[in-house]
């Protein structure tokens, strides 16, 4: 909509500052080492490979430093551990970064964020305090359909129909895990594989385990079908 670069860091357990802000390029550095064994002392090899040249940047510093207007995505963030999160909230404050080997480096230009989270932990209020927030629910019956038509090749109206009425009663179970859009476009797909136009109640029940992730939530789903079935 913008028209600006996205520059896109996936969060997952264990990120640390090397993968999501910079990093060395220790293998060039040793490369250059070995390289220059002539050199005359330590200072000389030690402001070199301390350089541009060597500097691994990762999203957030790249983000930083880019000269043209970018967008931030910082994807499923609560998955991260709090000291993580920290460093988020302390870069995102100040937009700022430092490098002791180069210094510190000031963005020329704001990024603008994204950060998603699926609630699996709570964030610090610190990190809410300076977002907006707003909450994306499951889409309604009509929006799901269709997406199913257009992210499914082949899929019939009545199909997607289907799906979307059968996925949106299936979600109001209690579930350990509710099937999000994505396990909806992936069962889709797989019906259509099947050559299903048509979806009974045995053939939903044959391929649940597409849909839902544990097999309590799957033996509620197939208890509630059969009870629809009746």
């Amino acid at each position: 909509m913008t028209g600006a670069r996205l520059i896109r860091l996936q969060c997952y357990e264990g990120l640390d500052e090397s993968k999501a802000l910079y990093e060395w390029n220790y293998k060039k550095q040793l490369l250059r080492i070995q390289v220059d064994r002539e050199s005359e002392g330590w200072a000389d090899v030690h402001d070199d490979i301390f350089s541009e040249e060597f500097l691994l940047t990762r999203p957030l510093l790249e983000a930083i430093r880019a000269q043209e207007p970018v967008v931030l995505l910082i994807d499923e963030v609560d998955r991260v551990e709090v000291e993580t999160e920290a460093l988020l909230l302390e870069i995102l404050s100040d937009y700022q970064v430092s490098i002791p080997e180069l210094g510190t480096v000031e963005a020329s230009q704001i990024p603008l964020v994204f950060l998603t989270s699926n609630n699996t932990r709570e964030l610090s209020e610190a990190l809410k305090r300076r977002c907006l927030y707003l909450h994306i629910d499951y889409p309604d019956l009509d929006r799901e359909k269709e997406i199913v038509l257009a992210k499914v090749p082949g899929v019939s109206d009545n199909l997607a129909d289907q799906i979307a009425r059968i996925v949106r009663s299936i979600r109001q179970l209690e579930l350990k895990k509710a099937p999000s859009v994505s396990e909806t476009i992936d069962w889709a797909r797989t019906l259509v594989l099947l050559g299903i136009d048509h979806i009974d109640a045995q053939q939903a029940k044959e391929t649940l385990h597409i849909l839902l992730k544990y097999q309590s939530d799957i033996a509620k789903a197939a208890k509630e079908l059969a009870v629809e079935a009746k």
